[in-house]
């Protein structure tokens, strides 16, 4: 049975009394985040203000094109949030467009091609943004963990080049280390559904009043496409980023994290 939510704007009020909590510990702690936590706070809920009377009006039409501009608006952001961690790295959006653009692109087309959504602007919206959320941070993570790891195993690459390795050959290591540590967080997060957190989507969709072995499957079904996107979001990232550490003479560039 649909159940009736109600958050009304005194819900919200009230609710927001509990920010006050780490103001308090901010304070407490001269953190030095009082600043930080209420703009953050002030800007989620102007950002989802406006995002909610912009999906009220693309659901309303329901036009292909809208919302295929939606989904690549959602993209674009993540791409230019992804490349804030590529300090340093040449062509940082272009690569993350890429890798988010491809993975939320192959994800979408299978599932919808398996019948999981509809393609209607209530449901590609919504699942777009999970996937470059998820995609996004995933990422990021990619970007500085690869500098961190140039960045302490130098030397040996350094080596490598000079016994005549290629980049790829010198990076083989770091490769296959940054994709592991990118893939880490949500393999983790994976492994703990259902034992300590109920995500989300299956939350929001037993609130609404479905039932929990139904919305329990469509979670499966979310958590199946996070995990192959992780892994696919991470690979490409990694790939099209390590040959900007080497100049076209073969030579390290350690100057990108000094």
């Amino acid at each position: 049975m649909e159940q009736n939510l109600q958050v009304s704007p005194l819900s919200l009020v009230l609710t927001f009394s509990l920010v006050f909590i780490a103001l308090f510990i901010s304070y407490r702690e001269k953190l030095g985040l009082e600043k930080d936590i209420l703009v953050a706070i002030i800007r989620m809920i102007i950002q989802l203000s406006v995002v909610g009377f912009v999906l009220t009006a693309i659901f309303s039409v329901d036009n292909t094109w809208i919302t295929l501009g939606m989904v690549l608006i959602i993209i674009i952001n993540a791409a230019w949030n992804a490349a804030q961690r590529a300090k340093g790295i040449e062509h940082a959006f272009r690569d993350s467009f890429i890798s988010i653009f491809v993975t939320t692109a192959i994800s979408l087309v299978v599932i919808v091609i398996s019948g999981s959504v509809e393609f209607i602007p209530s449901q590609i919206i919504p699942i777009s943004g999970m996937i470059v959320g998820t995609v996004m941070t995933s990422v990021g993570l990619t970007y500085s963990n690869m500098r961190q790891l140039y960045a302490d195993r130098q030397q040996a690459v350094i080596e490598m080049l000079a016994l005549g390795a290629t980049p790829r050959q010198a990076s083989q290591g770091i490769l296959r280390d940054t994709i592991r540590q990118g893939l880490q967080p949500t393999i983790d997060s994976t492994r703990m559904v259902g034992l300590v957190t109920l995500p989300g989507m299956m939350s929001g969709m037993i609130f609404a009043g479905v039932e929990p072995t139904k919305a329990i499957m469509y979670q499966m079904m979310v958590m199946i496409v996070m995990v192959a996107a992780t892994a696919l979001s991470v690979f490409l990232a990694a790939y099209l980023t390590f040959g900007k550490y080497f100049s076209s003479r073969y030579q390290l560039k350690t100057e990108i994290w000094e």
